[in-house]
């Protein structure tokens, strides 16, 4: 039977030391009651002897979520003890974590301390918190640049005086893979009652590789890990829970270990720490990045259509979300074209569907992502209108504070393309004077209106017009980056089907 990696998730304390992350205490629940049903071990709550605010949060949580263990941290002082206690005494399950560093960089530099005086406050304090707690973890600072024998003797010293979990931190991110490793090997074997406490990790991602780090930590002996949702905490952050999790989900015949997450839980965690935080995610961030699970290169969405185990190492529904993304844009091929357009509901010729994917590629040139509405567009302008009569070939408009707006227009009359120019009192007026004239058309515009069917600043506008001729009422709609020339295609388009109506009226 595969061993179990207990989850220490410290969002709530080392998380919410990433700059500008700062939780209140409601804030601070809703969120751990996420962690909760998760399903993460330990919630590492707060601090409380940092603020009366950390306090209260530490104390609302610990008697409001009952599921995982709930910890605080605290210093080797009594009064940090003190504090951790208050907080956490109505917890059906409470845990402290007391630290101190132990590298000779702090204890020189930050401390003031001898190992000996550093080992007398680590004993002394698990000692006492051992009055009020059960579960105690023993954390040492700075671990990964402390000596590798002293390590050895304070995790010893630490075990005896009744710490349940000692922790060894790479608490600035300076440790490679392979040292970790054989650091946390190292202690394993010459820490004579390890056999007594679990072995845990807390890496920081200053070099990128707490996730490496945590992974070989693992491999090398280490049972318990300390992680954030995406990853946030201090300076460059935290070993990020979805990476570890999911590291060991989908390598599982690498490790032959297991969690208790429930992964599908992983994306609404993500989105419920970047709304609370307000730190978004980058969009390239692993597991839970807005593009983790898209796809844009044609030979990748060819791929993932055919098979999604190509290019995809874990399924989306995984983490929570419903499936992949294909993106189109240029680098997208006919197969995703294709199939999207099966998806939203039209069935096109072979000859429509490449006319189509030269302006899908056109537009794709202008637009670094092509939504569903531009795509409905495009057909809606290509294939789903009534017969020319009128095509737009030229349009150069000149418009400004200091010129009269004039649009000069070429435009296919019954295949006869013919040119003209005209005034108004701004761009799309004039278009549409030049358009009327040239047209000969007796029509009125009794309505005109645009709408952004796409999102961003390099949206798509659609307009719609409404031409009144007698008794003949028509829309016209045209689609286009812009927007003057959205309102030249749907103005033609209203002329068009103006045209179709008229002709059709005479045949019945």
């Amino acid at each position: 039977m595969s061993e179990r990696i207990i989850i220490f998730d410290t969002t709530l304390r080392d998380g919410e030391q990433s700059p500008g992350a700062s939780m209140n205490a409601e804030e601070k629940l809703r969120l751990a009651i996420q962690l909760e049903k998760l399903g993460v071990d330990v919630i590492e709550a707060g601090f409380p002897s940092a603020s009366r605010g950390d306090r209260e949060a530490v104390q609302m949580i610990s008697e409001k979520v009952k599921g995982p263990k709930i910890a605080a941290l605290a210093r080797t002082t009594r009064e940090d003890i003190d504090s951790a206690w208050r907080a956490l005494k109505n917890s059906n399950r409470p845990r402290i974590n007391i630290f101190i560093a132990t590298s000779d960089i702090h204890l020189v530099h930050k401390l003031k301390l001898t190992k000996d005086q550093v080992k007398k406050a680590t004993v002394d304090a698990i000692q006492y918190a051992g009055k009020f707690f059960s579960d105690i973890e023993f954390s040492a600072e700075d671990g990964s640049r402390s000596d590798k024998e002293f390590l050895c003797d304070i995790f010893e010293l630490a075990i005896d005086a009744g710490a349940k979990t000692v922790n060894l931190p790479d608490t600035v991110g300076y440790a490679m893979p392979d040292e970790f490793s054989q650091l946390v090997g190292y202690i394993m074997k010459h820490t004579p009652n390890i056999g007594n406490a679990v072995m845990s990790v807390h890496c920081h991602n200053d070099l990128g590789l707490a996730t490496a780090n945590t992974l070989a930590a693992i491999k090398a002996g280490a049972r318990q890990v300390e992680v954030t949702i995406n990853g946030i905490g201090e300076r460059a952050g935290n070993t990020s829970l979805e990476e570890v999790v999911m590291g060991i989900y989908t390598r599982k015949g690498h490790f032959d270990l297991t969690t208790g997450i429930k992964t599908n839980e992983i994306h609404p965690a993500s989105r419920l720490t970047s709304l609370i935080t307000g730190i978004v995610v980058q969009p390239n961030k692993a597991i839970v990045g807005s593009n983790a699970f898209s796809h844009e290169a044609g030979i990748h969405q060819d791929g993932i259509l055919k098979a999604p185990i190509t290019y995809e190492i874990m399924k989306p529904e995984t983490i929570g979300l419903s499936s992949s993304r294909i993106i189109l844009g240029k680098h997208s091929g006919r197969h995703a074209l294709k199939e999207k357009i099966a998806k939203l509901g039209y069935e096109l010729k072979d000859e429509e569907l490449e006319s189509l994917f030269k302006r899908f590629k056109t537009l794709a040139d202008k637009r670094k992502e092509i939504l569903d509405d531009d795509i409905e567009a495009i057909i809606a302008e290509e294939f789903l209108r009534t017969p020319d009569i009128y095509k737009l070939e030229y349009l150069n408009v000149i418009s400004g504070t200091a010129a009269v707006p004039t649009a000069t227009v070429k435009m296919a009359i019954d295949g006869r393309v013919e040119q003209s120019a005209g005034f108004g009192v701004g761009p799309i007026d004039a278009t549409f004077n030049t358009i009327a004239k040239m047209a000969k058309t007796k029509s009125v515009l009794i309505h005109f209106s645009v709408d952004s069917i796409t999102g961003g600043m390099d949206a798509q506008g659609e307009v719609m017009v409404k031409l009144k001729e007698g008794d003949f009422v028509v829309l016209g709609k045209g689609a286009d980056p812009d927007i003057i020339t959205a309102s030249a295609k749907a103005y033609i388009n209203g002329l068009n089907r103006l045209e179709y109506v008229k002709r059709s009226s005479k045949n019945t």
